[in-house]
């Protein structure tokens, strides 16, 4: 069977999944959750960081963040092709 990116089983086909999906949804599997590995007492602390920072800012300072964001992400090399 295969192994999906943080080692869980997965079906080796479409139908298979399928199956699987189904029977998770009607409660006759328990779904298995993958701990990622991650202190969620960390990650509590990280939004909270996040909050402050952004009520701590100016106007000024977030749009100078922004338009350094934009330049980053439209310099030479890094424009990406329209995908439809």
């Amino acid at each position: 069977m295969p192994k999906g990116p943080r080692g869980e089983k997965r079906p080796a086909d479409v139908i298979g999944a399928a199956i699987r999906v189904a029977r998770i949804a009607t409660g006759e599997e328990p779904e298995e959750a993958v701990d990622d590995g991650k202190d969620k007492a960390a990650q509590a602390l990280g939004r909270k960081g996040g909050q402050a920072r952004a009520a701590n800012l100016t106007s000024k300072r977030r749009i100078e963040i922004a338009k350094k964001a934009a330049k980053s992400r439209w310099k030479a090399g890094a424009v990406r092709e329209p995908t439809e």
